[in-house]
């Protein structure tokens, strides 16, 4: 005989379920977008910026000095700090780019010379 009672425990295991898995998946959900999709971002844009990293841009390294590139090569980065200093670095020791275009800064000191 099928009753009533046993109708409804198993509609009532079958929602226990779901409402047992709903908070993970939206725990992983929140997680996904305040946390990982960040720092994928971060990281994509870091790797572009040190494709694109070439010969006389301004740069600063993770340990806070500034230099002018010199040389490059795949993972070896030549800084020129002074006139008389050059340090080697790995290209992932470079934080940011301080300046991308250092030929445009020289030509606006030009123009501010002649002013």
């Amino acid at each position: 005989m099928w009753n009533l009672a046993d109708a409804a425990g198993t509609t009532a295991g079958t929602g226990s379920l779901l409402t047992t898995i709903v908070p993970f998946i939206l725990m992983f959900a929140v997680l996904y977008f305040l946390l990982i999709r960040p720092q994928q971002k971060r990281q994509k844009n870091r790797n572009s910026m040190l494709n694109q990293l070439k010969k006389g841009d301004k740069v600063t390294t993770i340990g806070g000095l500034h230099g002018t590139i010199l040389e490059i090569t795949d993972d070896i980065v030549v800084l020129r700090v002074n006139d008389a200093t050059k340090l080697t670095f790995d290209r992932s020791a470079v934080n940011a780019i301080s300046t991308t275009a250092p030929a445009a800064a020289e030509k606006s000191a030009a123009i501010e010379k002649k002013d």
